[in-house]
């Protein structure tokens, strides 16, 4: 178990519907970052942006981007986390927005977006996922998210005692409404005593609705610990530190009188 989980994440102007371009500016973000780093993250549907066409353009289980994730993974000896579209076979080739995060050793476990956006083509092309999900990363526990579904405390609610220590967040999140992802970032963390990642992407999408990022890093208390400049494609680190969540969860233990 480590005291520490070092992330990078990357504020990312997606290259609309152009999977190689993304990979190379991914690889080429991440190229400096340092030898220690935990976890990599990027936004939702990173290799190709939230278009219309994502259904058309979503990969087999184990394709070209999960191929780029885990040439990452290996090469940074870190968690590459960031969802893309998925034609899944289990469900009669239907295609899911599926948040990946891929191991150095090629396994890799997944999480599908539970609410699908309905303001969007994505609720009617693509399938909800049913099934919420913790999984552990050298020692600590994270719980994947993929935009909408930050609107939705119940959805992401902790447990007595609590079953993460980690809220991970990739996005798509329109600039219109950068207030609403702030503030709820920051009520995930305190409702829920932990620390919060949030990465969106920044620029114009393919249709022109514009994005101004705000990716940010927030402790337990909803202070906010590193974050991107707005509307800047860019690399931001952040450090959680096991210690002082702990000492907190045990001064303040909200979470027996959950609803």
């Amino acid at each position: 178990m480590k005291d520490q989980l070092k992330i990078a994440y990357f504020q990312q102007d997606i290259a609309w519907e152009d999977p190689s371009a993304n990979h190379r500016m991914v690889e080429e973000a991440f190229a400096s970052v340092p030898h220690d780093i935990d976890v990599l993250v990027v936004p939702e549907t990173f290799a190709t942006g939230f278009s219309d066409n994502m259904a058309s353009m979503a990969e087999p289980p184990e394709g070209d981007t999960y191929r780029f994730a885990h040439r990452m993974a290996v090469k940074h000896n870190a968690l590459f986390v960031g969802t893309w579209t998925v034609k899944e076979p289990s469900l009669g080739d239907r295609v899911v927005n599926r948040m990946h995060w891929v191991r150095p050793d090629g396994t890799y476990g997944y999480y599908d977006k539970g609410h699908t956006f309905r303001m969007s083509s994505e609720a009617s092309q693509l399938v909800r996922g049913t099934r919420r999900v913790v999984f552990e990363w050298r020692g600590w526990r994270i719980k994947p998210a993929v935009c909408y579904d930050l609107r939705f405390p119940k959805w992401l609610r902790n447990e007595n005692p609590p079953a993460y220590d980690l809220l991970l967040v990739c996005a798509n999140w329109p600039g219109s409404r950068h207030e609403a992802w702030s503030t709820l970032l920051k009520a995930r963390a305190i409702e829920n005593l932990c620390y919060v990642v949030g990465v969106n992407r920044v620029g114009t999408d393919g249709v022109g609705i514009p994005y101004t990022g705000n990716s940010v890093a927030i402790n337990y208390k909803g202070q906010e610990i590193s974050s991107c400049s707005p509307q800047c494609p860019q690399v931001q680190l952040a450090t959680l530190d096991r210690e002082p969540l702990d000492t907190f969860r045990q001064h303040w233990p909200f979470y027996l009188d959950n609803d």
